[in-house]
This record gives C-alpha cells, sequence and structure tokens, in this order.
C-alpha cells in the first residue's frame, strides 16, 4: 500500500513541474512579444457624445475612405451620424496614429448645385479622395435609398482642408439604367492612368477609365465596364467597391460589401491581373457570377462575430484600403450588436496568405507590429470564429484549447507554429479543416487588455479567426 501511495505522490510532482514548467515557458516567451500597450478603454456607446461633436472621435463614420496627407491620416465619411440629422458636407475626421481621432467637421458646405438639382438630396455619401498632380480630387455621391438616380460629383482643392471648387458631375444615371452611379473609388494602373470604381445593387459594380487632366470619363457618354455583379434572388446586393494593386502579387483586388448595410453587411474579395477584370475568387468564381449561390461568390474576409462573452459586432463593410510601407489597412464601418443604430470606424491590418490573398485581423489596429512569435506563447484557450460564409448574423466563437504538445482538446485538431508567425491550424481531417495563418500581438478592445489573435484562409477561401482568452 505504501508502494502505491508513493507512486501516487511521484506522479502528482511530476504533473506539477510539468504545469509549471509550461506555464513557465509560457510565461517567458510572452514576455519576449512587443504587445500594444497604452491604449485608452473603450466606450462603445457612451450619449454623452452624441451632442458633443469634440468628443465623436469614431464613433459615427459610415463609409470611411482614407488619405495620409504628410504625417496625418485623413477620414473621408458618408453624411451620418449617431442620434441625429447629420449636417450635410461630407464628414472629415483626423489622426496621427490611426488609433485616436479627431472630429474635423464637414468638407463641404452643403450640397453641390448639380448634385441637389439631380438627385433632391439632403446629403452626401461614400467619398473618396486622390490627387492629381497639385489638385487633391474629392469624389462624392448624391442620391436616394433604393433609387438610382444619382450622381458623382467631383470638388478639387489645391489643400486637402480646402476651400474646394465644385467640378461638376462625374457620372449620373437615371431611373431605367441599369447602373447605380454612387460609391465611387479611384484606383490607377500600372501606367499612372486613373480609373474609378462604382456601383450600389442594380446590375453591380462598374469601372471606367478617367482622364488625369479633369478627373472624368475619357469618353463622357461612357459609364464603364461591368465587373461585379449579384442575382436578383439577394436584390443585387453589392455595393462600396474599393480596388488596390498589391505590387509583390502583381495583382488588383477588388474588395466589395455584400447585402444589408445594417443587418448583415459583409466584406468580399476578388482579384485579377488586369484593372478591368476579370475579377475572380479563390475558387476561380468570376465576380460576376449569378449563376451559383450568391453567397459562394468571393473571398469573404469579415462578417457579423462575437468573442466569448464580449461585445458582438455585426455588419462590417464599405472599407477603404491604405497601404503604406509593405504593410496593408483596412478602413471599415461596423455596428454594435445591441443597437444597430451605433456605428464607428474600425481600422484593422490586413495580413497576406502565401498565395496572396488578404486576411484580416480580428481585432482593432493598437499600434501592433508583425514579429516573432514563440510557440511556447501559444498554448492556451482560444475563442475560435470560422467566418462561414453562408452566415452573416452574428457568428459567436468556440473555445479551443490548444496543447503544449500540438494537439487541442477537439478531436483530430492540431496546430503548429513555423517561421516567425506562420500558424497551421487544423479543425477537423477532411481536407478543407486546414488553415494557414498570420499569429500576431494585439489589443483586445473587448477586454482592455494585450492579447494574441491570428487570421487564416484555407483553400476554399474561408476564413478564421482566433482570439487568446488566457
Amino acid at each position: 500500500m505504501k508502494k502505491y501511495i508513493a507512486v501516487a505522490i511521484a506522479l502528482v510532482c511530476s504533473v506539477s513541474i510539468v504545469g509549471c514548467s509550461s506555464n513557465s515557458k509560457k510565461e517567458k516567451a510572452l514576455k519576449e512579444i512587443t504587445f500594444p500597450s497604452g491604449i485608452a478603454k473603450e466606450k462603445v456607446r457612451d450619449a454623452d457624445t452624441i451632442n458633443d461633436k469634440s468628443k465623436w472621435g469614431p464613433v459615427g463614420t459610415h463609409d470611411p475612405s482614407v488619405f495620409k496627407d504628410g504625417d496625418t491620416y485623413y477620414v473621408f465619411s458618408t453624411d451620418a451620424r449617431v442620434g441625429g440629422i447629420a449636417t450635410p458636407g461630407i464628414q472629415v475626421r483626423k489622426s496621427k496614429d490611426m488609433i485616436n481621432w479627431e472630429f474635423v467637421g464637414q468638407a463641404l458646405e452643403g450640397v453641390p448645385t448639380g448634385a441637389y438639382e439631380w438627385t433632391g438630396a439632403t446629403g452626401l455619401w461614400a467619398p473618396d479622395v486622390t490627387k492629381i498632380g497639385d489638385y487633391y480630387y474629392l469624389y462624392y455621391a448624391a442620391s436616394s435609398f433604393g433609387k438610382n438616380k444619382s450622381y458623382i460629383g467631383l470638388e478639387r482643392s489645391k489643400s486637402l482642408t480646402g476651400p474646394w471648387e465644385d467640378m461638376g458631375v462625374v457620372v449620373k444615371t437615371d431611373e431605367g439604367d441599369e447602373m447605380n452611379a454612387i460609391d465611387p473609388n479611384i484606383v490607377y494602373d500600372q501606367d499612372g492612368t486613373p480609373w474609378m470604381s462604382y456601383g450600389s445593387f442594380w446590375t453591380g459594380i462598374y469601372i471606367v477609365k478617367l482622364d488625369k487632366a479633369t478627373g472624368k470619363p475619357v469618353n463622357p457618354a461612357d459609364k464603364g465596364k461591368n465587373i461585379s455583379s449579384r442575382s436578383k434572388s439577394v436584390s443585387g446586393g453589392v455595393e462600396g467597391p474599393y480596388i488596390i494593386y498589391n505590387d509583390k502579387e502583381k495583382k488588383y483586388y477588388l474588395f466589395e460589401s455584400y447585402d444589408s448595410l445594417s443587418k448583415d453587411y459583409n466584406i468580399r474579395v476578388g482579384r485579377s491581373e488586369k484593372i478591368d477584370g476579370p475579377y475572380v475568387d479563390i475558387n476561380g468564381n468570376d465576380m460576376t457570377n449569378t449563376e451559383i449561390l450568391p453567397t459562394e461568390v468571393g473571398n469573404k474576409i469579415m462578417g457579423g462575430y462575437k468573442f466569448g462573452d464580449g461585445q458582438g459586432w455585426l455588419a462590417p463593410g464599405h472599407n477603404s484600403v491604405l497601404k503604406e510601407g509593405d504593410n496593408y489597412y483596412i478602413y471599415h464601418h461596423i455596428r454594435v450588436e445591441e443597437d444597430i443604430n451605433w456605428f464607428s470606424l474600425n481600422v484593422r491590418k490586413i495580413e497576406w496568405s502565401k498565395d496572396g490573398w488578404p486576411m484580416v485581423s480580428p481585432e482593432k489596429y493598437a499600434g501592433e507590429k508583425e514579429q516573432k512569435i514563440s510557440k511556447d506563447a501559444v498554448p492556451g484557450d482560444w475563442d475560435v470564429i470560422v467566418l462561414d460564409k453562408a452566415n452573416n448574423d452574428i457568428i459567436p466563437s468556440e473555445k479551443y484549447t490548444f496543447k503544449s504538445n500540438g494537439n487541442t482538446d477537439k478531436k483530430d485538431s492540431t496546430w503548429s507554429l513555423e517561421g516567425d508567425n506562420d500558424l497551421t491550424l487544423t479543425i477537423s481531417s477532411d481536407a478543407d479543416g486546414k488553415f494557414e495563418c498570420k499569429i500576431l500581438p494585439a489589443w483586445d478592445w473587448e477586454n482592455n487588455k494585450a492579447t494574441l489573435v491570428f487570421t487564416g484562409i484555407n483553400k476554399k477561401g474561408l476564413a478564421i479567426w482566433g482570439k487568446m482568452a488566457k
């Protein structure tokens, strides 16, 4: 009997030592990581800010378009606000670090005459800014919900802060037209020629070549080429195009928003070797394909989600993208689970898969930098979300325990870490259960602390997010 007791004690001691050793390795590995710090606790819904514009910060930003001028980041956005009627003229915010935002005011004094006469609009939507020569060009849209009697106009100035000169119409559409002239985005091809993508619902997204001298279509009668459409079964729900060129991949990427802006908005991506398409997703589906299930087209990179018992978020969408050096950041608006009337600006880091597809961070940007992560930092409890293409409501996370031996607590689930921060996560035994991920430090905005997160993709374009809980 004494022999068995001695063995049992030895086993307990052994397990305890291993546990202590494992925790010690993790603590050491986490100390080697540079995490974001000094982040003020965020108030998601603060009624005291509604009528005090100096306190708005990112709150009330809708359809954000980013432009960096010198050392300052500017966001131009739709005339919308929380808890009241927005002042018309395009909202402007600025920041020095992409974290702390200051509301500046309106770029324009109301709706320009031509836009009002054509549409009767009481506010302006979805602006975009670029610079051609000595002039800043401010594009905007005017319309009414549910109508395509719409107007994309242009203002220019030698200063980003104005005053702006009205340059008139760029493209306009009327009832009966197959396209809808809103949501402009300016992109340049590899020859430096500007193009404008635009569109919302109806027959989708179009792209038209612009004259560099005027900022308007080379052919004034040209409304462009269709590069993305959706089925009538989902009311043609696609809008908010934004195109970037990735020098490393030598491809153009079309970001766009699917479905309803206040319910199940989600961001999709396709890519092309030519600026005017065809744009295809990871499965080779053309972004104009209306024959297959509408949820199957495009790589879904963002949708509604909720980590653990934290704040739930829904309807992320209408994004722009900033390239800064080798880093890419996505700017978008998002809504609060408890009250969809509260919306605000999010900025997130974009990572890239080995075969050149964008993967978005699960958390807002807080100054984090991609860096080497030791495998000893990874074991622990994680909240994991698979961004199901067919489910664009709030998707709750599932708890996983990553073990130090490379397994998790789920059947047929393993993890491994290679290179600086390349995480491979398998969540099932079938071929589509393997995800290629990037792991990086982040700020847990829901719980006001530093943590690790990962973002990944499988070979079918299904995205996955993870956040370390403890």
